[in-house]
This record gives structure tokens, C-alpha cells and sequence, in this order.
């Protein structure tokens, strides 16, 4: 099978390509430094026109600005935006000239578009959003990457939730306080924290080329979320260190800004219904054995 991969450097990008080609897919990375990948990826250059004769069988689009290492002031909400939605135009501009279109798009999106309002109802991929910088990002890109279902071309969206795994991702930032003994619950730690191990997302994407029914938004998540608290607990409780250093609101609001509010104080009880429907079995379900897998090669 012949994959175009857009973002196939960063953090899932480099699990997904190593995944794909040990299952012996030729796989195409757009990338601005292409004489990086190895021998078993070709790349192209990211200012460069993908060929209308150039067929692929599925895209995979997973670029973006990181949502989290920067303050939001204006001018960094900008670049996210248009980190996002350029790549997905330039990949909409060659789906409507390819000689022959993809099968299949799949492009990225996160559980952000379900906004910042708290509750504690699960939620599915019918639950609507809200005027937060998060929710309005992911529906914009979302809108954009859609228009490939005009084309004819089955389009699936994963709206990621916070990605666990061995090599990087939120865990990464986290794991240096905790292993100090200085971790802590966030705010109240009430909040919601809709979690995936890395594993399971590649696999989702692979149930997603395989199971042709599968198209629209998808929650991209583990079956069970935890309270921010709960994951706290679990984390503190492997590491073998106290979890006792909270971190309260006022001082996440001065030291982050809008982007502590959306993304650390915030969190909905995003489950994964559609792919969980479609016979996805989850590798991990649950926090404790995902986090147990992780910090295997930290210790």
C-alpha cells in the first residue's frame, strides 16, 4: 500500500512510520528535511507541489504546530492555526487534481473541539463545541480536512485525546517533577483527562484502513478517562513517590494564561464509541497498564 504522511517526524508521525514499514507499506513522509528519513521512507518537501500522477491509497495528515509549548499569545494562535489548515489545503488541492484519488484520508483533530465546560456526561462524536480558542481550532481544521468527502474520498477524523508513550508526549513532561517526589494533582484535579496509549493510536489508524465503514469524526481515546486526580494516584503510586505538591488554579492562570485554562484546567469525559462500535480492541484500557508499559524503560 502506497501512504502519504504529513507531520511524520513528530511524536505519533514517527511511531506510525516505523509501524508501517515493518508491514512492508511504501510510505511517503512531506517533510521540510526529507534527507533525514531513513532508507526505508522517501520524503518530500514540504514547499513542494505533490504531483496530480503521484497516487497514494491513503493520506495521513498529522502535521501542526505543538498546541502546548508556547504561551497563546496572539501571534502563536495564528501559527497554530495556519500551521494546520495550510497542510491540510495543500493536501485538498492535490486530492482535487490527482489523477487518482486516495481511498482514503485520515487527518488529525483533538478532543479540544469538544470545549471547556465542565461536566461529567460521556461523550461522544455527536457532542458539539464551544467559542474556546480549542474547540474553534479543531473546527476549522476539521472543516477543512472534510472537504475530501466531496472529492470521493472516505475522510476520518481523530480527535486525539493526551497521548501516552515511551519516547516523548505529555508523559515526557511530566514524569521529572513526579520522579522528584514533587507531583501533583492540577487545580481541583476534577477535570477530565481523556488519555490513549500510543499503541492504540496506531492501532485506530489501522482499523481505520481496514474497516471501510469507518469515516467522519472519531473519538481517539481509551474506553476509561480518569479525573486528573485519579491519574495523580496511578502515576505517583508506580513511580513510588507522594503526589502531594498541588498545583493551584491562580498560579497556572498567571504562569500560562489561556492555555493553562483549555488545556490543564479543563477536560471532558471523551469516550471512543464509534471505533469501540467498529470492533476496535484496545490494547490498553485502562491507566494503570498503560502508564505500568511506559515507565518500564524510565525506571
Amino acid at each position: 500500500m502506497n501512504i502519504l504522511i504529513s507531520g511524520g517526524t513528530g511524536f505519533i508521525g514517527t511511531a506510525l512510520c516505523s509501524h508501517l514499514t515493518k508491514k512492508d507499506h511504501n510510505v511517503v513522509v512531506i517533510t521540510r528535511y526529507p534527507e533525514l528519513l531513513g532508507s526505508k521512507m522517501k520524503g518530500v518537501n514540504k514547499s513542494i507541489k505533490i504531483p496530480a500522477e503521484q497516487d497514494f491509497d491513503v493520506v495521513i495528515n498529522l502535521a501542526g504546530e505543538p498546541i502546548a509549548n508556547k504561551r497563546w499569545s496572539k501571534s502563536q494562535k495564528r501559527k497554530i492555526l495556519e500551521s494546520r489548515l495550510d497542510i491540510t489545503e495543500q493536501l485538498i488541492a492535490y486530492f482535487r487534481e490527482a489523477t487518482n484519488k486516495p481511498a482514503l484520508f485520515i487527518s488529525g483533530s483533538a478532543i479540544g473541539y469538544y470545549g471547556i465546560g465542565e461536566t461529567n456526561e460521556a461523550i461522544d462524536e455527536d457532542c458539539m463545541g464551544d467559542d474556546s480558542f480549542s474547540s474553534s481550532l479543531c473546527t476549522q481544521w476539521e472543516e477543512s480536512a472534510m472537504q475530501a468527502e466531496s472529492l470521493g474520498i472516505r475522510t476520518c477524523i481523530l480527535r486525539t485525546g493526551i497521548v501516552l508513550g515511551k519516547n516523548g508526549g505529555a508523559l515526557a513532561k511530566m514524569l521529572p517533577p513526579f520522579k522528584l517526589g514533587l507531583g501533583g494533582k492540577i487545580g481541583t484535579g476534577k477535570q477530565w483527562m481523556p488519555w490513549i496509549h500510543l499503541n492504540d493510536v496506531i492501532g485506530i489508524i489501522g482499523h481505520c484502513i481496514n474497516d471501510k465503514t469507518l469515516k467522519g469524526p472519531i473519538n481517539c481515546t481509551a474506553p476509561y478517562p480518569v479525573t486528573n486526580t485519579v491519574f495523580t494516584e496511578v502515576l505517583g503510586q508506580l513511580l513510588k513517590r507522594p503526589t502531594v505538591c498541588q498545583m493551584p488554579v491562580i498560579v497556572i492562570k498567571l504562569l500560562m494564561g489561556q492555555m493553562g485554562k483549555e488545556l490543564l484546567l479543563a477536560g471532558k469525559k471523551v469516550v471512543p464509541f464509534k471505533v469501540q462500535r467498529a470492533g476496535y480492541q484496545f490494547q490498553y484500557e485502562a491507566i494503570e497498564s498503560a502508564l505500568s508499559d511506559i515507565l518500564t524503560t524510565h525506571r
